[in-house]
């Protein structure tokens, strides 16, 4: 193994990657490397093969580690593009490929501080999550089913996205607009780049002040997406995705009808996804109390039909399971 350049040109010259987005068994176009001690390390070549043992050990003790070149981020993406489409993966493995690979672009959403090259990709990764919907009937029970359960900005994000896209095809969102609501699901937490990390990772409940430091994110995301030339779809899941259709929301306290649609699908995602993912001061909700919760006592702030959806969808994977 060789060793390469020092720590701060990990973020410079190399893109984290999920080993789990790598098949066992099948040769990687790309060269692999390990960060040890703060350093990449050159730790397999391209066309050579990961074990599935391996993955399994290197997932346990070190998953946030591995690294390629950032010039080989087409090749990685191509590897991934062609994957889903091989007959030779099974359902499950392409949604692990798929939701694995696109880990390390939320990532960088939320730590580069360019985050262009992300947003950029995040197209195409939204292309492949309906592609891969649209191939496979069993596609999104799967892609649900390899949820974390542990709230964290990444997995929430990406999370949010997965259900906002089920839920916006249960309720009509084709083409376009349901790629736009995929992407607004992926970035409607984009703002909390800007609030300090020891307000999101406190191990409690947040102060008043902190709270009202928090409620800033979807100011902040809005800034953010203008910065970037976002859509006004995208926008909106990002500002108005903490809206309640009975007014009492926030930042705006909108209304009924005057929240965007597709924001109304993030509402019910990003609150399902909070409430059954494990957070540092409680533990997760079983789907069907979530559901029963949101629906009943919570039901003036959510869309009707969006929660309509959300119960056909969970009464079909439940009947899956």
């Amino acid at each position: 193994m060789t060793t390469v350049k020092p720590t701060d040109a990990i973020t410079l010259n190399y893109m984290k990657i999920r080993l789990n987005s790598l098949p066992p068994g099948q040769s990687i176009p790309f060269d692999l490397y390990v960060s040890i001690g703060g350093r990449p390390v050159h730790y397999l070549r391209a066309g050579d093969k990961l074990q599935a043992q391996k993955i399994s050990n290197f997932e346990k003790k070190a998953p946030e580690s591995f690294f390629i070149l950032s010039t080989e981020r087409n090749k990685y993406q191509s590897f991934v593009r062609d994957g889903l489409m091989s007959d030779k993966l099974d359902t499950k493995q392409k949604a692990m490929m798929l939701r694995e690979s696109t880990m390390g672009l939320v990532e960088e959403l939320f730590e580069r501080p360019d985050i262009e090259t992300a947003l950029s990709d995040a197209r195409q990764t939204i292309e492949d999550f309906v592609e891969f919907m649209d191939s496979d009937a069993a596609a999104m029970v799967n892609l649900i089913g390899l949820s974390s359960h542990d709230f964290y900005t990444y997995n929430h994000s990406l999370d949010v996205s997965i259900y906002s896209l089920g839920l916006g095809q249960a309720v009509g969102f084709k083409g376009a607009e349901l790629r736009e609501l995929g992407l607004g699901g992926l970035f409607h937490d984009i703002g909390k780049r800007h609030i300090p990390l020891d307000i999101i990772c406190k191990n409690g409940p947040l102060t008043d002040d902190e709270w009202k430091q928090m409620q800033k994110h979807p100011q902040y995301g809005l800034v953010i997406l203008n910065e970037h030339s976002s859509s006004e779809n995208i926008k909106a899941c990002a500002f108005e995705h903490h809206e309640s259709m009975a007014g009492n929301g926030y930042p705006q306290k909108l209304a009924g009808s005057e929240i965007h649609a597709m924001a109304r699908v993030v509402s019910v995602a990003d609150t399902y996804d909070a409430l059954t993912t494990k957070r540092s001061y409680n533990d997760p909700m079983k789907p069907t109390d979530a559901i029963e919760l949101m629906a009943g006592k919570l039901a003036s702030k959510y869309d009707p039909a969006v929660m309509k959806a959300l119960m056909a969808i969970f009464q079909k994977l439940k009947a899956a399971a």
